[in-house]
């Protein structure tokens, strides 16, 4: 005798992609919406970083201050804030940033680096 695959009763699997689907998809969006906002942070700490390397090596380098501000900036950003101190023989420059125009949701997060020179 062959066996016979009957549905059972009052079972119906239609429609459960979709609803699974509509569980999912959100997760999916929210995890790559954080990789998306690692990867933005990472980006801006690297550019923060390297102004303010740049500072502190046209500073260390006997540039006027305001020079080795503009010089930090130019590599970190226009809206970058930039502290450099001399003492002892070494500069610090520290550099300051929001990320993008400092508006909408990522707006009020922000980065900031710190670099020591030697004075030559």
């Amino acid at each position: 005798m062959r066996s016979q695959v009957r549905p059972r009763p009052g079972r119906d699997d239609r429609g459960s992609v979709t609803a699974e689907a509509a569980v999912v998809l959100p997760v999916i969006v929210l995890a790559l919406v954080v990789v998306l906002t690692v990867a933005a942070v990472g980006a801006a700490h690297l550019t923060v970083l390297d102004g303010a390397r740049a500072g502190a090596r046209a500073a260390a380098l006997g540039l006027p201050e305001g020079e080795a501000r503009a010089a930090a900036r130019r590599v970190a950003g226009e809206s970058a804030d930039v502290d450099l101190v001399v003492a002892d023989g070494w500069v610090t420059a520290t550099v300051r940033r929001g990320l993008g125009d400092g508006s909408g949701p990522l707006g009020a997060l922000g980065v900031s680096a710190t670099a020591v020179a030697a004075i030559e």
